[in-house]
């Protein structure tokens, strides 16, 4: 389901050409949990939960992986942000789910002020579509600072149902 979600998010975005802007990402605080074990808040969209003595759940864990696997680079470890691209952890307390997939997936640039800001789409590239939940998730809980710079100690296991949808995305279905 949410990789399906995912998917279906990415594929109208894609096709609009241009990223929904809202009015931010709302209240974090987790409301229901799905089928893959995805958290989500009142209003549906992906958000993080962790446990009180710091247990987080596999998708924000999942997502500390795939950012620094694909993010860092540019945008510094845990979110925090580097001299050539801006803090996501910062971004994400303004960015609400569909305006993050949308720059994700489509890309953006910035040219104001004499700015030449350029943020490549990464439609092609499963390692972020695949676990682009994930990656929000994670930048959420730092942007809550719920969740401390470095690899969080412990977390859920990830269930049959993530396992499944991963493997079925990965192999591009």
């Amino acid at each position: 389901m949410k990789f399906r979600v995912m998917s279906l998010c990415a594929a109208m975005l894609l096709a609009s050409g241009t990223a929904v802007w809202a009015d931010g990402p709302g209240d974090p605080a987790a409301a229901k949990q799905d089928e893959n074990g995805m958290w989500r808040d009142k209003g549906g969209d992906p958000t993080f939960k962790i446990g009180a003595d710091g247990t987080v759940d596999f998708s924000t864990y999942a997502g500390f992986r795939r950012y620094h696997s694909e993010c860092h680079v540019c945008h510094g470890p845990d979110g925090a942000g580097s001299s050539y691209a801006p803090a996501l952890a910062d971004s994400v307390k303004t960015m609400d789910y569909g305006t993050f997939a949308g720059t994700v997936v489509n890309g953006r640039q910035n040219l104001a002020n004499g700015n030449n800001n350029v943020m490549p789409s990464f439609a092609e590239n499963k390692n972020v579509t695949c676990y682009l939940n994930d990656i929000y998730v994670y930048l959420r809980a730092r942007s809550q600072d719920a969740l401390q710079r470095g690899r969080p100690a412990k977390h859920e296991q990830k269930n049959a149902v993530y396992d499944a949808d991963e493997t079925k995305c990965l192999a591009g279905g």
